[in-house]
């Protein structure tokens, strides 16, 4: 990668910032397809969140920022404009300055990047029936952007059942004609079954459902990032569903901020950063 004068310049935020994989898969990807374009991570506490974001557009060439933890809900206040998604869920990924409106614009993509993922392995949503398990914040944009997918039902399930009580409240009150509801963590009778929950990073986390509910055939879906199968997709494999590993919502995702960032990365140039998953 060679950086000069015409290079399109992403920013990354978060604190801290060390964590992160954004950059080494935004920078692979854009090299892969011979793009002028490289992401640089930021440590900004959030002390000087403020103070940063009103300098940052001084940049010319700064085609916008990813956002990160802890600042994803911070921010929202902080843009003159907001998606449909983003302003539904009180949250902000990726965020890019208007200059003739003179103000920064946010969007969130946790769950397009999602949606995209399944996509790319030949997986629709339409017509089926889909149990999600968690209602955080990665959990919300992913039921809202299956919705829009027009599945047969979606039942959101939460260890706090009243959360899942209100994601599903405040999605039937914007996509009215589609059935949504909460429910148990019962998988029997579903055909896709998402994680949405932390549970997975580690060999020892317990599966977020009853295992031995899961039908053959059912697509069982991670939003865990992590090389190798989860605790669930290995169950899911010994009772014959397919399983869809979480490093494609991450695939995904980083192809839909870059589209939103000005950078036209296509999915086919995203570099695998992580192990095999089929």
């Amino acid at each position: 990668m060679q950086i000069d004068g015409n290079t399109q310049l992403v920013g990354i935020i978060a604190a801290p910032i060390a964590h992160v994989r954004t950059p080494q898969l935004f920078n692979a990807s854009v090299a892969r397809q011979g793009l002028n374009a490289v992401c640089v991570p930021f440590h900004v506490d959030a002390a000087q969140l403020q103070t940063f974001l009103a300098g940052a557009p001084a940049a010319q060439n700064l085609q916008g920022l990813v956002v990160t933890m802890p600042h994803k809900e911070a921010v929202v206040a902080i843009c003159g404009e907001l998606t449909d998604a983003a302003r539904l869920l009180g949250s902000v990924n990726a965020m890019r300055f208007d200059r003739q409106k003179g103000f920064w614009v946010g969007g969130n993509f946790d769950g397009d990047g999602f949606v995209a993922g399944l996509r790319e392995r030949g997986h629709s949503l339409s017509g089926k029936r889909v149990l999600q398990l968690g209602a955080g914040g990665a959990g919300k944009s992913m039921a809202y952007a299956m919705a829009r997918e027009q599945p047969a039902e979606l039942v959101i399930y939460n260890r706090s059942a009243d959360k899942a009580e209100e994601l599903a409240a405040s999605l039937k009150a914007v996509l009215p004609t589609v059935s949504i509801r909460a429910g148990d963590n019962n998988p029997a009778g579903f055909d896709v079954v998402v994680n949405a929950t932390a549970l997975g990073l580690r060999d020892t986390d317990a599966t977020p459902l009853p295992a031995e509910q899961l039908g053959a055939g059912t697509l069982v879906c991670e939003a865990v990032i992590r090389d190798g199968d989860t605790p669930l997709l290995k169950a899911a494999r010994e009772r014959g569903c397919a399983v869809h590993h979480g490093q494609w919502m991450l695939y995904g995702q980083i192809v839909e901020i870059a589209r939103f960032l000005g950078v036209a990365l296509a999915p086919e140039f995203v570099e695998r950063i992580l192990g095999p998953a089929d």
